[in-house]
């Protein structure tokens, strides 16, 4: 067994071990075997961090900081992320079966171009004058929240905290970030630069450890001021209840089913091609996986036929091998969840037509499964209604616009969507008519730092990423009244 990578939590500046000693592993979903060693967070510590970055925003020594100071660290993170690129990607593909080629060139470059973004925005944070009845000189001005609880998941560990921590930071609030237990290397590590970078003591703390005990006091603590959370629909929900006791400013990101919708119009070729990648990158452990495939009657067939025999190639490999392009499901929780719901699939009625089943690389270990494409798929299953979270693709026939427009939308969420057709008034018509937080035409899954990314109903509220995510969620607006009569 290799050796094991050890790291602390991070509270007030300092590494900290958890206050009972306990320590739990986190999986390599490759070999099945233990990759780092964490400490098991405890209530103690969590309130620990918390009374940490409480203490340090009431302080002021970060949120008075000028802007452009605060941005100019913010870019000095950026930079030491990317001078630790091989060490950051090796602990993301070790704790999530990731490939290393993507973590190097995908996750982490992204994670760095975020905190650039936002040592920009920095400057950009202003409100307004405002012309108002009366003798009066009326502005707004934006302020920080406070004290931010930043919940994060398992699939992108460090970009989509990147996405949380580096506006948090700009804005000048203090964080307590909360990784997901079983990825949360990468969480510790961008601590440790932060603080390497300038980022004052007790305004950047981490606590690992359980949700149900550490997230739980996060969201529970009358001292934290807002949630941001990416994660599950049903955790969400909790959050809003927990939330709701000194009324916490909100951000939840939840899960999807997103409908890609191919019309007999399109670029078939490269429609297939964009197809797989929607459903199989990351192994299908994406929110705004592309799970729910509509392809016009006239085409269904020979499309589905096609993307099957691709689906039926793209087999899983050693994710830190440098060709792999395909790893393990992150845990053996959600690999027999996947392999549950392949189950539940066949016994409804739907034809496996590419995978289905475990694919082993060799040594028997680890959480590998094949892509899996079903057909004779129809909207009401549940294979077509409920987040697999794998790369499990289900085929549906629509027979026009109209029709596709109304199954698209008969679903609870409303994350994303994809739209392929030569048709520009088509495209346009589709996009306006689909309830999703963003929508692709031709092309899928792309981001950017400056891009507002979230979803409509139960796939959550409020926006990550752009300038947009300051405004609704990071910042907070004052209105100033100054008498000016005599």
């Amino acid at each position: 067994m290799p050796e094991l990578i050890k790291k602390q939590m991070i509270i007030d500046g300092k590494q900290e071990n958890a206050s009972s000693g306990e320590t739990y592993l986190s999986i390599n979903p490759a070999t099945e075997e233990g990759f780092a060693e964490l400490p098991q967070g405890s209530k103690a510590d969590a309130e620990k961090a918390i009374s940490a970055a409480r203490a340090s925003f009431d302080s002021e020594k970060w949120s008075s900081l000028p802007a452009g100071k605060r941005g100019k660290i913010l870019w000095k993170v950026a930079d030491l992320i990317m001078q630790n690129r091989r060490e950051l990607a090796e602990f993301e593909t070790g704790e999530t079966g990731k490939p290393i080629r993507e973590t190097m060139s995908i996750d982490i470059p992204m994670a760095a171009d975020l905190f650039r973004y936002y040592a920009g925005a920095a400057t950009k944070v202003h409100g307004e004058t405002i012309p108002v009845n009366g003798n009066f000189f009326h502005y707004t001005v934006r302020e920080p929240i406070g004290v931010l609880g930043l919940i994060v998941p398992w699939n992108f560990p460090m970009l989509i905290a990147a996405r949380k921590i580096a506006p948090a930071l700009a804005c000048g609030n203090s964080i307590v970030l909360k990784p997901a237990e079983i990825s949360s290397l990468t969480a510790i590590r961008m601590a440790e630069l932060c603080l390497e970078a300038g980022v004052p003591e007790g305004v950047f703390n981490v606590v690992s450890g359980k949700g149900s005990v550490v997230g739980q006091v996060i969201v529970d603590s009358p001292l934290v001021d807002g949630i941001s959370f990416t994660g599950s629909t049903s955790v969400g929900q909790t959050i809003m209840q927990g939330g709701a006791g000194n009324v916490k400013r909100l951000s939840l990101e939840l899960g999807g089913k997103s409908p890609n919708i191919v019309f007999v119009d399109a670029d078939i070729d490269t429609a297939i091609k964009m197809a797989a990648a929607a459903i199989f990158y990351n192994k299908g452990e994406v929110c705004t996986a592309g799970s729910r495939l509509f392809v016009e009657a006239s085409i269904h067939d020979e499309f589905a036929e096609k993307l099957s025999a691709r689906a039926a190639k793209m087999l899983p490999g050693d994710p830190m091998d440098e060709n792999t392009r395909l790893g393990p499901l992150v845990s053996k929780v959600q690999f027999e969840q996947v392999s549950e719901y392949v189950k539940i699939a066949s016994e409804d009625g739907a034809t496996v037509t590419a995978g289905g089943e475990k694919h082993d690389i060799g040594s028997g270990k680890g959480y590998f499964y094949k892509p899996t494409v079903f057909t004779n798929v129809n909207n009401d299953m549940r294979i077509a209604r409920e987040e697999i979270f794998g790369p499990v693709l289900s085929v549906i026939k629509f027979s026009d616009v109209h029709d596709v427009i109304q199954k698209a939308n008969d679903s609870i969420y409303g994350l994303a969507a994809g739209i392929w057709t030569r048709d520009i008034k088509k495209a346009h018509y589709v996009a306006q008519k689909i309830n999703a937080g963003t929508v692709w035409i031709n092309t899928y899954n792309m981001y950017d730092a400056a891009s507002p990314y979230g979803g409509n109903k139960m796939s959550g509220f409020g926006k990550e990423s752009g300038m947009e995510s300051i405004h609704e969620f990071y910042t907070r607006s004052k209105t100033v009244w100054v008498d000016l009569n005599f």
